[in-house]
C-alpha cells in the first residue's frame, strides 16, 4: 500500500501544482486559495525526495507558499538553509579526506557554511578538521590574501559557538594543536618551524575571544581549556621560533588590558600575567617593551585585588626611579610616599563621561581665542589664567569647539603646564592643574586619535602619576588624573572596530569611549561608561529553533538531507546493502527508517523504473506485470505533468537502463489465451509509448534488438499475429475477446509503424539489411490482411483502416519491396496495386465516389496515399516495364455484361473528393503517372469523356482560388509534366500527343497543339490568376491564435495523439473555423485568406477577405461536367460579365502558400520554353516583379535567427523550420525561373524595379550563416538555395554585365564580408557539395572578370560608388575574410589533382582574384605561390624531357596534360605579377626567365602555351627595367641559374626576336603579343642593344606599304610603329633608328597615311628623332620629312599640329643650320599662318595642350626671326 500511496501522492501533487500554475497567478494565491491547501503545500515544500526529483515544481510550491503564509515560508527557508549547511558539512568532510592537493579556499567556505547545522547533526569531526585547516593555512604564506582572514572567521565562530559542547570541543582541539606544536620534544627537531602551527591563534581577535569570553565561561571545560591555551603560549618562548614569539607578542599587545583582569598571585595564569609588567634586570629588560610594561604596571593599580596592586607598585618603581630628570620632579620618592600608593586609584564613586554633541554651538570662536590667549599669557595673573582655563573647560563640553582649541595647541599647552607643576619649582602652577586636567580629559575622551598618540607616551603617563601623588589628598584633582590615566591605559580595548565590524545593527550607538564587559567587571574604574561585548561578537545565530526542529516534517527534511549528502546522492544511498550498520555512527535523529528509504526509492525515477523492470522480469503472474506497467505509466505521466526536460525524463533514463530483458519474453512468446492477449496489449502499449517518446533518438542497438526479435522466428513472431487463421476469425463471437483482439491489432500496427520510422536512422550494413527485411516482410503480412472477399468481415472498416495505415508507413520508405527472398519487387508492387485498386473500386467507384460511399475518410486517405507511395516505388523498380498500364481499372457493366475498361478515370472522382488531403494525394498520383510520356497519354485518354479533358480539368483545379494550396500545387505539377512532352505547333492527325484541344463555339473551329494551349491560357486568363495568387500569398508561420477555440485545441490534440505520421504535414494549414452544423476534421478544414500578421510580409498590399467558410464539396464537383462530352474545352469570347476570372474572383479566395508559388515558378519555366514569346510578354507585365519581390530576405533571416536561438516550445520551432524550408524552396524556384528568363530574354530581368530588390534579397540570403544551431535538413535547403542564387547571379553577369554589374556591386557592398565568408564555407564543402562549390566560385570568377574589364575601361574616370577592388583591398571589414578566401582557393589549387574538374574552377577563380585584388597578390607572395608555380614549371620541363627520351610512340595525352598544367602555372604567375613590383622581384629571384628559357623549345610546339608565356613576359616586363634586363642574360645550365652576359646570342631575348621574325600571319594573336612584349623591352637599354645587334629592325624596311593614300596600313605595320615609338623615346634609340638605311623615308611615307592611328604614331616617331642632335642634319636634308612636318601645321587635328610645331622647335633648338632650311619662304609662310591662326583663335582657359602648341609656334617664330 505504501508504494501505491506514494505514487498517488506524487502524481496528485504534480497535478495540483500544475493546475495552480495554469489557473492562478502566484501573486493572487493568498486571496483565492483556501487555507486547507496551505498545509499540503507546506508538507510538499519540505519533501526532499520530491524536491530533488521535480525541482521546477518545488520552486513553484515555494512561490505559492511565500504568498500564502509568511510564517510557514520562514520555517521552510530556515530549514532549507539548515539543509544547505548539512550539504556543506558532508561536502567538507569528503573534500578534506581526499588525497592530494586541496583547494583550501573552497574548504574554508564549506566549513563556514557548515557551522550553522552543527546544533542539529553535532558531527564534531567537522570542528577538528576545520581547526586543523586553520592551523595549516597559518603555517605559510597563502596565494590568496583573503584566505587567512576567512579561516580566522571560521575559527572565531567555533570558539564562540552558542552550543556548549561545540565550544568546548573547539577549545579542546585548539589546545591539542598548541600542545602538539609547542611540545618540548620539538626543540630537538631539526625543523623548528613546527611551532608555526599555532600562528592561527596568534591574532588579536582570536586572543581577545579566548581572554574575554573563554576565560570567563561558567563551564569549567571551556575556561580551564582557555587558561591552558594561554599558559602554553605565555610560557612557550623557549620552544617558539623568534618569528612565532614576536607574532605572539604583537597579537598580545591589544588584549593585555583584558588579560590583566585575570592577574592573580594565587593562580598560575595570574602569576604569568603579572610577569608581563615585570622588569627582569637592572638594564630594564622584560618580556614586553618598556612603555608597554609601564602601561601594564599602571593598569594593575586599577585591579580589584590588593596583592596585585602591591606587586604593580613594585613593577612601577623601576620606571619612576629611572625616569629622566627624576631628581628635579616632585614628589620626592622616599619611603613615606609609597605608603598608600597601592590604593591611590581606588576611589569611591565615579564620574560619568558625557559631552554635548549638539549640531549648533552657542560659543563664538573669538571668545575661545581670547580665553586661550589669557590662559597662555605669562603677563596675566595666575588667578585670571585659572579662570580662563575653567571657562574653557566648560566650553569644551561642546564637542564642536574641540577642533578650534586643538588647532590653537591646547593639548601641548596643558601638558607643558602639568610638567611645570611637577617640577620642583612648580608649586605656583598648582592652582590651574584641575581645569587643565579637565580640559585634557574632555579632549582625549572625544578624540580617539589624540588619545592613541598620548597613550604611547611614557613620560605623560609618569607625569600624570606624579600629579596624582602630589594631589592625592585633593579629591577633585586625583579624580581627574585617575580618569585621564584610565582613558589612556585602556585605550586599546576601547576600540570596538578592532574586534568586529559592528557591535549591532539594531542596538544603540556606543559612546566615544566604551570598554568590554570583561574589563569593566574585573577592574575598579573611576568612570561610569557603557560596556560592550556582553556576548561574543563572533557568536552565530542558529537557523532553526528547537520548536521548529520538533516539527516532524522539518526533522524529516533535515534527516533526509543529512543522509543524501553523507552518501553523495540518492543513487549511492539506495545502493547500500546494510544501511543500519552503515548509519551506526549517526545520531538517532539522523537515521532513516524503512519507510523513509521506501519513499526515496519510489520517488526517485531512475530507481523506480529499474524496480518496475525487475518486477516484470521476476513476475510470476499477470497481475504483477500489470502493476509494474501501471507504475511505469505513472512515471511517464509524472514526467509530462512536471514538464521535465530531456535530460531527466523517463525516456532518457530508460536509455541507460537495460529494459529489453523485461520485454523480451513478450516479443518471443505468442499469447496462448485471452488473458495472455490482454497482457500483451498492455506490454505493447508501454513499448509503443517508450518507442514513440524516443523515436527521434532511439538507439540503433535497441532497434536492431527489436527487429531481430521479430524476424528470428517468423512463424511465431508478432508479425504472425497480424494474420490469424480463418477458423480463429470465425470463432470470434465473444465481444470482449473481439475487442481485445482489435486492441492487440491496433497496438501491433502502432509498434510496427514506429519501428518503420526509427529504422530510417540505421546506417550500418547489418542494420540496413534487417530493416529492409522487416519492411518487406511487414508489407507482405499487411497485404494478407487486406482480405476484401470475405463477405461477413467485408465491412470491418476500423480493421481495414488500421491495415491501410500500416501500409502507408511501409510504402512511404524507399525500396520497401526489394528485400524478399522469394518474391520479386515488381511482383509485390503489382499485388499491392491490385489490392488497393480493389479497395478503390469496391468502396469508391462502384458507389459513385464520395457522395454515396460509406467508406471511412481514413480508409480513402490511406488507400490513396498508399497508391501515391506505390507509384514512386514502381517508378524505381519497374524501369524497363510498362507499369503505367497496370493502373488502369477494369470495370464490369452489370446491365449488358460487356467488359469495358475505365482506365485511369477512377482518379478523377478522387480529384474532387470532399477531403483536401485526398484530392492532394490523388493529384499527386496523377503527377507521378504523368512524369512518363505513356502516363500523360493514358491519363489524357481516360479524361476524354470529361468536359475540358485532362488539360481543362487540371487547369480548372489549378486556377480555382477557393481550393487549398497543396491541391493546386499538385495540379501545377501535372501541368508542368504535360508541357515536358513536345507539343506540335499545328494540327497533326498522326501525332500521338497533340496537347490540349479547344473548340470555339462562335466560329466552330477546333485547335490543338500550341495554338490550343495559347487559346486555353487566354480564355482562362491564366496569367491574371497567377498575379492574384502572388497577392494572396501568406508567408507567416500561423494564421490563427493557437488558443482561439476549443475546436482548434481538439484538432491539435487529435493530431498529436495519433502515431500516424501524415505525409502531408508540410502542406497542412490549420484554420480558425467558423461554427458549422457538421463536424469537421483537420483534413476537411479549408483555410481562407486573412490579413498577414505583424512581422510577416510587408509587401502584400492587396485587400484580402477575412471571413472564413467551410469547403463545400459541390464546388469541387462543379469543376466537372456530365460525362459523354468530347475531350475539348469550349471557349467563348471573353467578356467582363462571364469570364472565369470574374467568376473566380467573386468566390472566397483560399490562402496561397509559398509551396504553391514554387510550383507556379516551375510551371512558368516550362511555359517559357514551350511558348517563349507569349510567356515573356506575360511575365513582363508585373508578374515576374511580383514573384521576385514576394519573399523578403529579412523574413528568412529572422526565422533562421529564431531557430538558432529557440525561445518557444519545440512544436513552434518545428513550425518555424517548416516555414523556412518553404521560403527557401520558393526562393530557389524563383531564382531558377529568373535564370531561364535571362537565357530567353535578358530584358525581362534587367529592370530597375525588379533587379535592385532582387539583388538585395539575393545577397542577404547568401549572407545567412549556415553554422550554429541549424539542423542538417535546413542547412541542405539553404545550400541548395545558395546554388540557385549563385547560378542566377552568374548568368546575370554573363548575359547582361554592362547593365547589371553596377547594381550587383552596389548590392554586394552592404554584405561583402558575409558573402565572402559564405564562399569560404562553400569551398570547405567541395567534397560533400561540389555543385555549391562550383556555383560559388563561378560567380566569384565572373564578378572579378567584370571588375577587371571595368578597370580597363574606366582607367581615366573616377568611380563614385565602391568598386569590387575597393571592397576587397581597402574595406577594413573584409580584410580577414579576404585573406581566408585567398588562402582556401590557393589550398584547393595546390591540393587537388590536375585531372579534378574542381581544381579548374578554383584556378579560374584564383586567376580572377589575383588580377583584381592587390591583397590577394600580397597573400600569394607571402605563401610563395610564385615560387611553387616556377618549381612546378621546372618539374613539367623535366617530365617532358624524360617522356621525350622514352622509346616508342609519344604519349600525346600525357604531354597534353603536362602542357595544360604548364599553361595553368604560367597564367597564375601572370596574374600574380600584374602591376605588382614586389611579386616581380620575387619572380626575378626565383629565376622565372631562365625557366622559360628552358621551356622555350616546348613552347614553340604549342601556340596556345607560347601565347600565355608571352603574355606572362609582357606583364613581367611592364614598368620593370630589371625584369627586362633579365631577358638579355643567359643561363649557365639547366640546374644552375648563375647569370652571365650573353655573347653567343642564346638569351631569351634573342629567341623572342627570332620568333617575331618568323611569325608571318598578319593578324595572329601570337604576333600581337610578341610585338607588345618587344614594345615593353624596347624601353630597356640592354634590350635595345640586343635589338640593334640582331638586325631585327631591318625587317621594318621590308614592310609593304599600302598603295594609294586612302588605304589603311596592315596590322603588322601598326605593331611595328608602336615598337619603334618605344625605341625612339631614348636618344640611343633615336640614333639606332636613323642608322637604318631607308628608315627615314619609310617613316615619312607612313606619316602620309590617312589612317589616323598609324599616322599619329609615325609622326610621333619622326617627332622623337628630331630631338637627337646627330639626327637633325639628316632630317633637314630630307625634303619629304620637312614637308611632312610643315604640312602638319595645316592639319585639322590639334594633336598633329602640336607634333609638327614641337618637331620644328626641336630642329631649331641649338642648331643654327636648321634656320637656313626653315626660312624657306613656303615653309616660313606656313609657320606664320599657323602661328597667327592659333594666336587669334580664342582658346578655352586651362587647356594646357593648346597653350603648348602656342608656345611651340612662338619659339619657332622667335628662333627664325633671330
Amino acid at each position: 500500500m505504501m508504494v501505491h500511496h506514494r505514487m498517488a501522492f506524487v502524481s496528485i501533487s504534480l497535478f495540483t501544482v500544475r493546475l495552480l500554475q495554469t489557473l492562478l497567478p502566484v501573486e493572487k494565491a493568498s486571496k483565492v486559495l483556501q487555507k486547507s491547501l496551505l498545509s499540503a503545500l507546506f508538507l510538499l515544500s519540505l519533501d526532499v525526495p520530491f524536491s530533488l526529483e521535480y525541482p521546477s515544481i518545488h520552486e513553484a510550491v515555494a512561490a505559492y507558499l511565500e504568498q500564502m503564509s509568511s510564517e510557514n515560508y520562514s520555517i521552510y527557508k530556515q530549514a532549507s538553509e539548515a539543509a544547505y549547511s548539512i550539504e556543506c558539512t558532508c561536502s567538507f568532510m569528503i573534500e578534506v579526506h581526499k588525497k592530494g592537493e586541496k583547494n583550501l579556499t573552497e574548504l574554508v567556505e564549506l566549513a563556514d557554511q557548515a557551522l550553522h547545522s552543527l546544533p542539529y547533526h553535532q558531527h564534531l569531526a567537522l570542528l577538528q578538521e576545520s581547526i586543523h585547516i586553520c592551523s595549516n593555512i597559518s603555517k605559510c604564506v597563502q596565494a590568496d590574501p583573503l584566505l587567512p582572514a576567512e579561516s580566522q572567521k571560521v575559527l572565531l565562530h567555533l570558539l564562540a559557538h552558542p552550543l556548549l559542547n561545540v565550544k568546548a570541543e573547539a577549545y579542546r582541539c585548539c589546545l591539542e594543536v598548541v600542545k602538539d606544536c609547542l611540545d618540548i620534544h620539538n626543540v630537538a627537531e631539526s625543523v623548528s618551524s613546527i611551532c608555526h602551527g599555532v600562528h592561527f591563534l596568534l591574532h588579536p581577535k582570536v586572543l581577545y575571544e579566548i581572554a574575554a569570553f573563554g576565560l570567563q565561561e561558567e563551564k569549567n571545560e571551556v575556561n580551564s581549556t582557555a587558561k591552558a591555551i594561554l599558559m602554553h603560549l605565555l610560557q612557550g618562548q623557549l620552544v617558539m621560533t623568534i618569528l612565532t614569539w614576536n607574532k605572539f607578542l604583537d597579537a598580545l599587545y591589544p588584549i593585555i588590558p583584558v588579560l590583566q583582569g585575570y592577574a592573580d598571585t594565587k593562580e598560575e595564569l595570574g602569576n604569568c600575567i603579572l610577569t608581563l609588567s615585570e622588569t627582569s634586570s637592572d638594564k630594564g629588560d622584560g618580556i614586553l617593551p618598556r612603555t608597554t610594561r609601564l602601561r601594564a604596571a599602571l593598569r594593575l593599580l586599577f585591579s580589584k585585588k590588593h596583592l596585585v596592586r602591591s606587586i604593580a607598585l613594585k613593577h612601577l618603581l623601576f620606571h619612576l626611579l629611572n625616569e629622566e630628570g627624576a631628581s628635579l620632579k616632585r614628589p620626592c620618592l622616599h619611603g613615606s610616599a609609597f605608603t598608600s600608593i597601592s590604593n591611590l586609584f581606588i576611589i569611591e564613586g565615579a564620574i560619568e563621561l558625557k559631552l554635548d554633541d549638539k549640531m549648533e554651538s552657542i560659543f563664538k570662536v573669538e571668545t575661545i581665542e581670547k580665553l586661550y590667549d589669557i590662559l597662555t599669557s605669562d603677563a596675566v595673573d595666575i588667578v585670571l589664567r585659572k579662570s580662563a582655563a575653567e571657562q574653557l573647560a566648560i566650553i569644551l563640553q561642546d564637542t564642536n569647539m574641540h577642533g578650534i582649541v586643538k588647532k590653537l595647541g591646547m593639548v601641548e599647552k596643558v601638558l607643558a603646564y602639568l610638567s611645570e607643576c611637577v617640577h620642583v619649582n612648580g608649586k605656583v602652577m598648582e592652582s590651574i592643574v584641575l581645569p587643565c586636567l579637565t580640559l585634557l580629559r574632555k579632549l582625549i575622551y572625544a578624540d580617539s586619535d589624540v588619545r592613541l598618540s598620548l597613550a604611547q607616551q611614557s613620560s605623560l603617563l609618569l607625569l600624570l602619576f606624579r600629579v596624582s601623588l602630589i594631589f592625592q589628598n585633593d579629591q577633585a584633582v586625583l579624580m581627574e588624573a585617575t580618569v585621564l590615566l584610565c582613558l589612556l591605559l585602556f585605550d586599546e580595548v576601547s576600540r570596538t572596530d578592532m574586534w568586529t565590524k559592528s557591535i549591532s545593527n539594531n542596538g544603540p550607538a556606543l559612546p566615544a569611549f566604551s570598554l568590554p564587559v570583561a574589563v569593566v567587571r574585573r577592574y575598579h574604574l573611576p568612570v561610569k561608561i557603557t560596556a560592550h561585548h556582553i556576548v561574543s561578537p563572533n557568536s552565530i545565530v542558529v537557523p532553526l529553533s528547537s520548536e521548529c526542529l520538533s516539527m516532524k516534517p522539518v526533522s524529516d527534511m533535515l534527516k533526509m538531507s543529512w543522509n543524501l549528502s553523507w552518501y553523495h546522492g540518492t543513487e549511492n544511498l539506495l545502493q547500500l546493502k546494510n544501511y543500519e550498520k552503515q548509519a551506526e555512527t549517526f545520531l538517532d535523529t539522523l537515521k532513516l527508517s524503512s519507510e523513509d528509504i521506501l519513499i526515496l526509492k519510489i520517488t526517485h525515477t531512475t530507481y523506480g523504473l529499474q524496480d518496475c523492470l525487475n518486477s516484470i522480469i521476476q513476475a510470476v503472474s499477470h497481475r504483477d506485470v500489470k502493476a509494474s506497467l501501471i507504475r511505469l505509466s505513472f512515471y511517464a505521466l509524472n514526467d509530462r505533468l512536471a514538464l521535465k526536460c530531456i535530460s531527466g525524463s523517463c525516456q532518457t533514463i530508460l536509455k541507460s537502463i537495460v529494459w529489453q530483458k523485461a520485454i523480451n519474453r513478450f516479443l518471443q512468446v505468442l499469447p496462448a489465451s485471452a488473458e495472455d492477449e490482454k497482457l500483451l496489449v498492455d506490454v505493447l502499449r508501454f513499448l509503443n509509448k517508450l518507442c514513440r517518446e524516443q523515436r527521434a533518438s532511439l538507439e540503433a542497438d535497441h532497434i536492431m534488438w527489436i527487429l531481430k526479435s521479430l524476424l528470428k522466428n517468423k512463424s511465431n513472431s508478432l508479425l504472425g499475429l497480424l494474420v490469424r487463421p480463418e477458423s480463429q476469425v470465425r470463432d470470434e463471437t465473444d465481444e470482449i475477446q473481439t475487442a481485445v483482439r482489435q486492441q492487440l491489432d491496433k497496438e501491433l500496427i502502432h509498434l510496427f509503424n514506429i519501428l518503420l520510422f526509427c529504422s530510417m536512422s540505421v546506417t550500418d550494413r547489418e542494420g540496413l539489411e534487417l530493416a529492409g527485411c522487416f519492411r518487406t516482410e511487414l508489407a507482405l503480412k499487411l497485404l494478407q490482411c487486406l482480405r476484401l472477399t470475405d463477405a461477413p468481415h467485408f465491412y470491418g472498416l476500423p480493421s481495414l483502416e488500421r491495415t491501410l495505415r500500416g501500409m502507408v508507413h511501409v510504402t512511404a520508405l524507399p525500396d520497401w519491396s526489394t528485400y524478399s527472398a522469394t518474391t520479386e519487387p515488381v511482383t509485390i508492387c503489382k499485388k499491392y496495386l491490385t489490392g488497393l485498386l480493389e479497395v478503390i473500386s469496391s468502396f469508391y467507384v462502384e458507389w459513385g465516389g464520395n457522395a454515396m460511399s460509406f467508406m471511412g475518410k481514413g480508409v480513402t486517405k490511406s488507400t490513396v496515399l498508399c497508391l501515391l507511395h506505390l507509384s514512386h516505388e514502381m517508378m524505381a523498380q519497374a524501369k524497363d516495364t510498362d507499369w503505367v498500364s497496370l493502373w488502369s481499372l477494369p470495370y464490369n457493366n452489370s446491365e449488358d455484361q460487356v467488359p469495358s475498361h475505365l482506365g485511369l478515370t477512377w482518379l478523377v472522382p478522387l480529384w474532387v473528393d470532399r477531403d483536401p488531403e485526398v484530392r492532394f494525394t490523388a493529384l499527386g498520383i496523377g503527377s507521378a503517372l504523368t512524369s512518363l510520356e505513356i502516363g500523360c497519354i493514358a491519363l489524357a485518354e481516360s479524361c476524354q469523356n470529361i468536359s475540358g479533358g485532362l488539360w481543362g480539368t487540371v487547369l480548372n483545379i489549378f486556377l480555382d482560388q477557393s481550393e487549398c494550396s497543396m491541391v493546386r500545387r499538385e495540379a501545377a505539377f501535372i501541368l508542368q509534366n504535360l508541357l515536358v512532352i513536345p507539343i506540335p505547333t499545328e494540327d497533326l492527325k498522326d501525332c500521338v500527343w497533340q496537347g490540349p484541344c479547344v473548340h470555339d463555339e462562335e466560329t466552330g473551329l477546333s485547335q490543338t497543339g500550341k495554338p490550343a494551349l495559347k487559346a486555353l491560357l487566354h480564355h482562362c486568363q491564366f496569367y491574371k490568376h497567377l498575379i492574384q495568387m502572388v497577392k494572396h500569398c501568406y508567408l507567416g508561420c500561423y494564421m490563427f491564435d493557437v488558443n482561439s477555440s476549443k475546436e482548434d485545441n481538439h484538432i491539435i490534440e487529435k493530431s498529436g495523439s495519433t502515431d500516424f505520421d501524415d505525409s502531408l504535414n508540410l502542406w497542412k494549414v490549420l484554420s480558425s473555423q467558423s461554427p458549422s452544423s457538421h463536424s469537421q476534421s483537420t483534413s476537411e478544414t479549408m483555410i481562407l485568406s486573412v490579413s498577414p500578421a505583424p512581422g510577416s510580409v510587408m509587401e502584400l498590399q492587396a485587400a484580402v477577405p477575412t471571413n472564413s467558410t467551410s469547403f463545400i464539396p459541390e464546388t469541387a464537383v462543379n469543376r466537372l461536367m456530365a460525362q459523354g462530352h468530347s475531350d475539348t474545352t469550349t471557349t467563348a469570347s471573353p467578356s467582363q460579365h462571364d469570364s472565369p476570372m470574374s467568376a473566380a474572383m467573386s468566390k472566397q479566395c483560399a490562402v496561397v502558400t509559398p509551396a504553391l508559388l514554387s510550383a507556379v515558378c516551375s510551371l512558368l519555366h516550362n511555359l517559357l520554353i514551350v511558348t517563349p514569346k507569349d510567356t515573356g510578354i506575360a511575365l513582363q507585365r508585373d508578374l515576374l516583379t511580383a514573384l521576385s519581390s514576394l519573399v523578403s530576405a529579412n523574413l528568412v533571416e529572422r526565422c533562421v535567427l529564431e531557430l538558432k536561438a529557440p525561445l518557444g516550445n519545440p512544436c513552434h520551432t518545428e513550425h518555424v523550420k517548416a516555414q523556412v524550408l518553404l521560403l527557401l524552396q520558393y526562393l530557389s524556384s524563383v531564382s531558377r525561373l529568373l535564370k531561364s528568363c535571362l537565357l530567353v530574354d535578358s530584358q525581362l530581368v534587367v529592370q530597375d524595379e525588379l533587379l535592385k530588390p532582387l539583388l538585395r534579397n539575393a545577397f542577404m540570403i547568401l549572407s545567412i550563416r549556415s553554422k550554429g544551431g541549424l539542423d542538417a535538413e535546413l542547412i541542405s535547403a539553404l545550400h541548395e538555395t545558395w546554388v540557385d542564387f549563385f547560378n542566377l547571379l552568374t548568368t546575370l553577369l554573363w548575359n547582361s554585365s554592362q547593365i547589371a554589374f553596377p547594381f550587383v556591386v552596389a548590392a554586394l557592398a552592404s554584405h561583402c564580408t558575409a558573402v565572402i565568408d559564405t564562399i569560404c564555407d562553400c569551398i570547405h564543402l567541395s567534397t560533400t557539395h561540389p555543385a555549391l562549390y562550383t556555383a560559388s566560385l563561378q560567380f566569384l570568377s565572373v564578378l572579378l572578370n567584370e571588375e577587371g574589364r571595368r578597370q580597363l575601361q574606366d582607367k581615366q574616370s573616377v568611380c563614385q560608388d565602391p568598386t569590387v577592388s575597393f571592397l576587397l583591398d581597402h574595406s577594413e571589414e573584409c580584410q580577414a575574410s579576404m585573406t581566408q578566401l585567398t588562402e582556401l582557393i590557393i589550398q584547393v589549387c595546390e591540393r587537388k589533382s590536375s585531372k579534378d574538374v574542381l581544381k579548374e574552377v578554383a584556378v579560374n577563380a584564383l586567376l580572377s582574384l589575383l588580377a583584381v585584388s592587390k591583397n590577394a597578390q600580397k597573400y600569394a607572395l607571402e605563401v610563395d605561390l610564385i615560387g611553387s608555380c616556377i618549381e612546378q614549371m621546372k618539374h613539367i620541363h623535366a617530365q617532358l624531357n624524360l617522356d621525350s627520351l622514352k622509346p616508342g610512340k609519344p604519349q600525346k595525352k600525357k604531354e597534353d596534360s603536362f602542357k595544360k598544367q604548364l599553361r595553368c602555372a604560367m597564367q597564375l604567375l601572370r596574374n600574380c605579377l600584374f602591376q605588382n613590383e614586389e611579386c616581380k622581384i620575387a619572380a626575378l629571384k626565383a629565376h622565372l626567365v631562365p625557366v622559360l628559357h628552358l621551356l622555350w623549345p616546348w613552347l614553340l610546339t604549342d601556340d596556345s602555351s607560347m601565347e600565355i608565356a608571352l603574355h606572362l613576359l609582357c606583364v613581367y616586363t611592364a614598368y620593370y627595367p630589371a625584369g627586362c634586363a633579365s631577358l638579355c642574360w643567359t643561363s649557365g645550365g639547366q640546374s644552375s641559374f648563375v647569370s652571365v652576359r650573353s655573347a653567343a646570342g642564346s638569351s631569351l631575348m634573342h629567341n623572342i626576336l627570332k620568333l617575331a621574325s618568323q611569325v608571318s600571319d598578319d593578324n595572329s594573336p601570337l604576333q600581337h603579343v610578341i610585338f607588345d612584349l618587344l614594345s615593353n623591352l624596347a624601353l630597356s637599354h640592354d634590350c635595345k642593344g640586343v635589338i640593334q645587334k640582331s638586325n631585327f629592325l631591318q625587317n621594318f624596311l621590308s614592310l609593304s606599304l599600302p598603295k594609294g593614300s586612302h588605304k589603311n596600313p596592315s596590322n603588322v605595320c601598326t605593331l611595328w610603329l608602336k615598337l619603334l615609338l618605344n625605341i625612339s623615346f631614348g636618344e640611343d634609340g633615336q640614333q639606332m633608328l636613323m642608322k637604318i638605311n631607308g628608315f627615314l623615308d619609310q617613316i615619312v611615307e607612313m606619316c602620309k597615311c590617312k589612317h589616323k592611328s598609324s599616322q599619329h604614331i609615325a609622326l610621333l616617331i619622326l617627332h622623337n628623332i628630331c630631338f637627337s642632335p646627330t639626327n637633325k642634319p639628316k632630317i633637314l636634308a630630307n625634303d619629304k620629312a620637312i614637308a611632312v612636318l610643315t604640312t602638319c601645321l595645316e592639319s585639322d587635328s590639334c594633336a598633329v599640329q602640336r607634333i609638327g610645331a614641337a618637331s620644328l622647335w626641336a630642329l631649331l633648338h641649338n642648331y643654327q643650320k636648321a634656320k637656313v632650311t626653315l626660312k624657306n619662304p613656303s615653309i616660313r609662310r606656313k609657320i606664320d599662318e599657323a602661328y597667327s591662326l592659333v594666336k587669334t583663335t580664342p582658346q578655352p582657359e586651362g587647356n594646357e595642350l593648346n597653350a603648348y602648341l602656342l608656345k611651340c609656334l612662338e619659339n619657332v617664330v622667335q628662333l627664325l626671326d633671330c
